[in-house]
């Protein structure tokens, strides 16, 4: 039985309070802002740099908007001067909202991935991962606070983020208009709700059939069959939330843009973060001697899964972005383009983090049995899927005023203390070995 720590629970509550602070300071600095303050910053940026990029972009944005028929051309740049810097600062109060619901997301993809990853094991009936079912059972605990938050923080945040929620840019948006029956405040909000309740309710009736099959009698696998028959059906339900929660969540933060590809991008990036702190927890409670039933075959598998769904990320990935590119339709290229543009480093480099670090150190089947090994390339799969949010959601709120500063640290300290909190606590509240599993015992004797 688990017990968690007292220097686990401090550690938690430093963390949530460090990025409790962090947050906190980082957004009342944003919100004292002001135009003139925006005004000296662009100055300096062309005293610095030129004429700044930003300024190039502002300039033509604003002469797509507004009739170039001015007889004071003075009179027009200021004007369009007073537009962009505007503009930039709307995108630097957008900053704290953004950083928030990136670190807020992320948590919650990793809960929701490891409750897809539980759910098919269970639909699949295997024998291997039985002993790890508590550690699963312990990350989606976390689902229900975190999805509750996410869903919190964009209705709160509000045109912060999702532009089709300021009546005026509606007003404005034939196509915005066009998608108001889905993207409406009401409606995501319902949405949202019934995708909560159904992965909650999926989750509180797995762990209860789980549980209960540990006291039962040896020979009544009842529990276990209720788990199988609830496991199909919320793995089809999950199939269509997911999509639709990736559209809604994530997507619409670019009204204009969609992917048909989009639900299954997010659900690799969700799956593989998943899996991966599956493996991280287990091999942290297996250091301190209490999963000794778990062996280097369990974590075997998982690396291989972590290796895998690394590579049908990066397909995905691929996929999207080349038939996009090739095509060259400027209502759909423009997404790449600006993350090209502006975001080079993050929308690169996250290539390097998701796929060939991992690629390069988990394809080696004996690096896959080592801890060390899977602890490695499990933090840079996890910072570069941080990076993959951070990339759906930054350009649209923030434009090319990003940087990974005091609100994204903080934020992901928070939600990184709150999770680990949720997490551990759940994981003191039930035995580590699901004894009552009729494949419990190929599961501990697995050997690969």
């Amino acid at each position: 039985m688990y017990t968690f720590s007292k220097r686990l629970k401090i550690t938690s509550l430093v963390l949530i309070i460090i990025g409790a602070i962090g947050w906190i300071s980082s957004y009342n600095s944003s919100h004292h802002l002001t135009l003139e303050d925006v005004k000296v910053l662009l100055a300096e940026e062309n005293a610095h740099h030129g004429a700044a990029e930003s300024h190039d972009n502002g300039e033509a944005h604003a002469a797509m908007i507004h009739s170039e028929s001015n007889d004071d051309p003075h009179h027009e740049e200021a004007h369009h001067g007073d537009e962009h810097a505007e503009h930039v600062l709307h995108q630097m109060h957008n900053r704290p909202y953004a950083a928030l619901y990136v670190a807020a997301f992320f948590f919650m993809m990793i809960s929701l991935g490891v409750l897809a990853f539980y759910g098919i094991q269970y639909a699949a009936q295997a024998g291997w991962s039985p002993v790890l079912f508590r550690v699963m059972e312990a990350i989606t605990y976390y689902l229900l606070p975190g999805a509750i938050i996410v869903l919190g923080i964009a209705l709160w945040a509000g045109d912060h983020l999702f532009i089709w929620m300021d009546p005026e840019v509606v007003a404005h948006d034939e196509l915005i208009q066009g998608k108001s029956g889905w993207l409406n405040k009401t409606w995501f909000a319902i949405r949202g709700l019934i995708f909560i309740a159904g992965w909650s309710l999926y989750r509180y009736f797995s762990r209860k059939f789980s549980l209960a099959q540990d006291q039962a009698d040896v020979n009544d696998n009842s529990n276990f069959k209720k788990n199988f028959r609830i496991s199909a059906a919320f793995l089809v339900f999950y199939i269509y939330t997911e999509s639709m929660m990736s559209w809604d969540w994530i997507m619409s933060v670019d009204p204009h843009w969609f992917s048909t590809l989009f639900g299954w991008y997010v659900f690799a990036s969700m799956f593989v973060s998943g899996i991966t702190v599956i493996a991280l927890i287990t091999i942290y409670l297996k250091s301190k001697g209490l999963m000794e039933f778990v062996n280097d075959s369990h974590l075997h598998d998982l690396a291989k899964f972590m290796f895998a769904i690394s590579v049908f990320w990066t397909y995905l990935w691929f996929s999207q972005f080349m038939l996009i590119w090739y095509a060259n339709i400027p209502e759909e290229v423009t997404y790449f383009i600006t993350r090209i543009e502006d975001y080079k480093l993050p929308f690169f480099g996250m290539f390097v983090l998701n796929f060939i670090f991992p690629f390069l150190v988990l394809m080696n089947s004996d690096y896959k049995r080592v801890p060390w090994f899977i602890v490695m390339a499990g933090i840079v799969i996890l910072f570069g899927h941080y990076i993959d949010v951070f990339n759906m959601i930054m350009p649209a709120t923030v434009g090319d005023r990003w940087f990974i500063g005091v609100p994204e640290i903080s934020a992901v300290l928070l939600f990184l203390g709150l999770f680990l909190w949720v997490v551990f606590y759940a994981l003191s509240k039930a035995p580590l070995l699901p004894k009552g599993n009729p494949f419990i015992k190929e599961s501990e004797q697995f050997h690969y």
